[in-house]
């Protein structure tokens, strides 16, 4: 089903728009919170998936946090400038660049989970709990292949 045709297409009122603002805005208020802690929200990203030991890689975390290789490699390299992570060749396979955090940044990371549910729940504070869920799953409806 299409939703969109060129006669009823507004760029103001898309979807696309709103995901767009909705990301910006969070971004801004993430970034804010974290700024006594020197790091960014994609940093955020990094970091907690390391800790939780969701990926690895520079690749596994690009893939996972939707970041080009690009800029996930400047990423890593201010991460690990400020002494939150380092990298390590595989023994394996020499191609491949394993990251650890340091004792550093698994300290910062273990402080995420105290700031970033309040920056979202500031957002979400108009949601009842089944909009809340609703939302979630429409969002991941909407990323899924």
């Amino acid at each position: 089903m299409n939703h969109y045709t060129k006669d009823n297409f507004r760029p103001a009122q898309s979807i696309g728009l709103l995901l767009n603002k909705a990301r910006n805005i969070l971004v801004a208020e993430m970034d804010n919170a974290l700024k006594d802690l020197e790091i960014t929200s994609q940093q955020m990203g990094i970091l907690l998936s390391l800790s939780g030991e969701i990926a690895s890689t520079p690749f596994e975390l690009s893939k996972l946090l939707a970041i080009d290789t690009g800029l996930m490699t400047r990423l890593l390299d201010k991460l690990e400038n400020k002494g939150l992570l380092e990298r390590s060749r595989s023994l394996e396979d020499r191609r491949v660049v394993n990251l650890t955090l340091t004792k550093k940044g698994k300290e910062v990371a273990a402080q995420l989970p105290e700031i970033a549910p309040g920056v979202l729940n500031v957002r979400l504070k108009r949601f009842t709990k089944q909009e809340f869920n609703e939302l979630g799953r429409l969002l991941n409806k909407f990323l899924a292949d």
